[in-house]
């Protein structure tokens, strides 16, 4: 049967849409507007937010919290995730950031705003004074010294939070910044002077996001973690927080409960120079420890493993894969041998391991066993040579502060 186009034509609705009559459309209930636009994607909502006051409060209404918090976490997430480089020779609002899932590299600025009364912008003069710690789950922990508080903030949401320190002649000593699968939680150490170490004594405050307040524990927590607090980002793994301690080296675990240090956990590998530890971001299941192997100080090479849970032979760590000798040769040059300027962190199944004097990453790709380089960044001045501090950034619109 042969198809006249005419008819087609004349049957077709018109092509000019009805305008939509104020009337009628200005009555339409709250809850259908917000379920209509909770169809659009977030990428797209994100920018049409600032064109109506009510849209952005519309993004935390349980249809749209429904709808993106599930992927927000997954592989099906609609942002990229970064790795976000900061250098004492930036302007304080400049950073760098790469891009993973285009492997490109991009240069920005940011402006943070606090839900309370007081806002933070970088262009202030007192927002200099922000030190960036650390960051987690996609939040960031700063710290203002000057106001003795710390803030920690969602740069995709543009909330934060701003929270005091426990104690106001507190010096940061051992932070940790970890979420987990309930909120998150702030580790700090507090050692009071004394002419004896031996007899010196410390406090830990742990700040609980659930109950937004601090927890206060007192012990000899200085004597079993060290002084040196690149050496001791802890990782929440199975309900509590770990540390690799210095010489003679262990690893302990510091229960969020009862707040004590537990006895050494498991039996580390031999002529160990160097151990840091590294959680799988947040989910607390997993605990690898990255570590060199060698002699009188020097790592003839460098090796990955990962923490086994009892069995008839107890806690282990079995060794899953050790660093190409060419890729370590150049590691231990870069780092002089000097241990205390290398630090790792976990970024979307990676196992990342850094120097402070060297603007490359180390990482180990865990899903293929493979190891590879992430070269220096074209746009990063050559003259910028101590103080590299890299970051995970995995922007999570639903975490909140």
């Amino acid at each position: 049967m042969r198809i006249n186009n005419n008819m087609i034509m004349k049957s077709s609705p018109r092509s000019s849409s009805t305008p939509m009559d104020p009337r009628i459309w200005s009555k339409l209930p709250p809850e259908i507007l917000e379920y209509i636009l909770s169809f659009l994607p977030l990428k797209t909502f994100l920018n049409l937010r600032s064109t109506c006051k009510s849209f952005w409060s519309l993004i935390f209404t349980p249809p749209f919290i429904n709808k993106h918090s599930s992927s927000s976490s997954s592989s099906s997430s609609p942002f990229s995730n970064f790795l976000f480089l900061s250098h004492p020779q930036f302007h304080h609002s400049h950073f760098t950031l790469y891009d993973c899932n285009h492997a490109t590299w991009r240069n920005i600025s940011l402006s943070l705003t606090t839900n309370d009364s007081s806002s933070l912008h970088h262009s202030s003069p007192s927002s200099s004074w922000f030190t960036t710690l650390v960051s987690s789950g996609g939040l960031f922990c700063l710290s203002d010294p000057t106001s003795c508080s710390l803030l920690v903030c969602n740069l995709l949401a543009k909330t934060s939070r701003k929270i005091q320190y426990p104690s106001f002649n507190l010096h940061l000593e051992h932070l940790t910044f970890v979420t987990t699968p309930k909120g998150y939680t702030i580790f700090v150490l507090f050692s009071h002077s004394s002419s004896s170490p031996s007899s010196s004594s410390s406090n830990v405050f742990v700040y609980d996001s659930k109950v937004l307040s601090w927890t206060r524990f007192e012990g000899r927590f200085g004597v079993n973690l060290g002084d040196n607090i690149r050496q001791h980002q802890g990782v929440y793994f199975n309900g509590g927080l770990y540390f690799a301690t210095p010489e003679p080296f262990s690893v302990v675990k510091f229960d969020l409960g009862i707040g004590k240090l537990e006895r050494p956990i498991g039996v580390l590998p031999n002529q160990v120079t160097f151990l840091r530890l590294v959680g799988d971001g947040g989910e607390g299941k997993k605990m690898y420890l990255v570590g060199g192997v060698g002699s009188n100080g020097i790592s003839r090479s460098i090796k990955l493993w990962e923490f086994c849970e009892e069995n008839d032979y107890g806690n282990y760590w079995n060794e899953v894969e050790s660093l190409p000798d060419l890729m370590c040769r150049k590691f231990v040059s870069v780092c002089y041998h000097n241990y205390e300027h290398v630090y790792c962190f976990w970024h979307e199944g990676m196992i990342c391991i850094c120097c402070y004097t060297w603007p490359e990453i180390l990482y180990y790709l865990v899903s293929r066993k493979t190891w590879h380089w992430l070269p220096r960044c074209p746009s990063l001045p050559l003259k910028c040579s101590c103080g590299f501090k890299w970051f995970s950034f995995v922007p999570n619109l639903y975490a909140a502060v």
